[in-house]
């Protein structure tokens, strides 16, 4: 039942979506994938239904082709197997009574030739990512952290090939069972490296002015459309100010409110804000945010350090409309309704988040089993 005296416990429409709360899970890499084949199994399935009383779950980065993979122990979208193993996550949510969308992703030059058969990464402009590091498996299978291997620039016929790529992993992920798909178009990976100035020293019809440096999102948001066969179906995950993996834009509020504008006008489901979140960040001003309520009508997702009390804040300002909770859901699993009780949420063991099995992952209490 829904709480009348706090918003973020009333349902919400997502296109033909019905959520029942205005809270979201957003995606987290927790490099649990099978191998061989980086295949979604039966402990991801079993993680992801415990956190179903989320209003929308949005799964983890999932690579769309072989060079689209990062970091280590990651699902892809690509193979039978892993499209097979996706429908076993979806079916596990939607029988706890969820709604799950697949988060698509290509990392672009956030890679290492070690997790790409040798290869080098790709991204729009040959320019390294200086100073971040990737989560890859040793020789002995023991996980660190490399720098980032050195790109090479895409060329048009690559990047058209890319766009084709996103357009069938939608495919994959709706006959894989999922709700809708979210485009990772944030946090400093491949769609981002075309966005930000910072990032993109094309000279051709994918970089320079802010048109051209947008193209590649308008044309992988089209594909994800078509793939989907429903605007309604489709999420797209912006960061506007984060500095993240060394992507920077020398004018994001114009940029950002400008991509915002488009995504409104092709009518994307949603789209979901990243702010920076880390210590000394820089701040997301309320005006801005307002000024992207203002250029898209659709539903708005916010995600950053949000409290209970923040959550209401926003979304009784109206410039947001369901808020995104991310590190409170890896240890508890049950997150609505500990925030919704005013319960005290359970510490994450950062020393699990990324590799391993079971711990860290599908082990941490409910409520119910604290208090039996």
């Amino acid at each position: 039942m829904s709480d009348t005296r706090n918003p973020l416990f009333q349902p919400h429409s997502l296109g033909t979506l019905a959520l029942p709360n205005r809270i979201v899970m957003p995606p987290m890499t927790r490099s649990r994938a099978s191998q061989p084949g980086d295949v979604p199994n039966a402990l991801m399935a079993e993680y992801y239904a415990q956190r179903a009383g989320a209003g929308l779950i949005i799964s983890e980065g999932t690579w769309v082709s072989p060079l689209g993979k990062g970091y280590a122990w990651t699902p892809g979208i690509h193979s039978p197997a892993q499209v097979e193993g996706w429908r076993k996550v979806t079916s596990a949510v939607h029988a706890a009574g969820g709604r799950i969308f697949a988060q698509l992703w290509h990392v672009g030059r956030l890679s290492h030739v070690s997790l790409l058969g040798g290869q080098a990464p790709v991204s729009s402009s040959a320019i390294r990512a200086n100073g971040v590091n990737v989560f890859v498996a040793e020789h002995d299978g023991t996980p660190g952290f490399v720098q980032a291997s050195q790109p090479r620039a895409l060329t048009v016929e690559e990047i058209h090939g890319i766009v084709d790529e996103f357009r069938q992993a939608a495919r994959n992920a709706m006959a894989a069972g999922f709700d809708g798909v979210e485009l990772h178009a944030a946090n400093g990976y491949l769609v981002n490296q075309f966005i930000d100035s910072g990032a993109n020293g094309r000279t051709d019809a994918y970089g320079g002015s802010l048109d051209n440096r947008l193209r590649f999102l308008r044309e992988v948001a089209q594909a994800l459309i078509e793939g989907t066969g429903s605007k309604d179906r489709v999420g797209i995950r912006l960061a506007p100010l984060t500095t993240l993996n060394g992507c920077v834009d020398a004018d994001p509020e114009t940029t950002y409110t400008a991509a915002a504008k488009w995504l409104g006008e092709i009518g994307v489901g949603y789209i979901h804000i990243a702010e920076a979140d880390w210590d000394d960040a820089p701040h997301m001003p309320v005006a801005f945010k307002q000024r992207l309520r203002q250029v898209y009508p659709g539903t708005l997702i916010y995600a950053g350090k949000y409290t209970a009390d923040r959550a209401q804040a926003a979304l009784d300002e109206g410039w947001a409309d369901l808020i995104a909770f991310g590190r409170p859901f890896v240890a508890n699993p049950d997150l609505p309704e500990r925030l919704r009780t005013g319960a005290t949420l359970t510490p994450h063991d950062r020393d699990t988040l990324f590799g391993g099995g079971a711990r860290g992952l599908t082990d941490y209490p409910r409520l119910t089993a604290k208090a039996a």
